[in-house]
């Protein structure tokens, strides 16, 4: 399971604090493909409980702002055919413009 409980609570916090008015979040959650090179962080979550917020890196060169499925990131599977994972260990330090700023220098998430 990608999202704890508490994760989709923390996330879904952030998406209504956003809609009241701008906010610069840090990331709640790292996700990866363990063989591959996506990495997603995310800071918040739809109503609708799939549509989730953050920088997005499929491994391209060009990580962007943007929406991404849940249920689609739970569905891909790298080129060994292992599932995206959630990063236990990650912790935030700076908001998610600091992590976007630094992955569009580096053309990939650093976190």
């Amino acid at each position: 399971m990608l999202l704890t409980n508490e994760l989709r609570t923390h996330l879904r916090r952030n998406a209504d604090l956003t809609a009241q008015r701008e906010r610069d979040h840090k990331p709640v959650v790292k996700f990866f493909t363990p063989d591959a090179s996506a990495t997603w962080l995310f800071t918040e979550l739809a109503p609708d409980q799939d549509t989730l917020f953050g920088l997005c890196d499929l491994g391209h060169g060009t990580p962007e702002l943007g929406y991404a499925s849940l249920s689609e990131i739970q569905a891909l599977r790298g080129p060994l055919r292992l599932l995206v994972e959630r990063d236990r260990h990650f912790r935030a330090d700076r908001p998610l413009s600091a992590y976007a700023e630094e992955a569009r220098q580096r053309g990939r998430i650093v976190a």
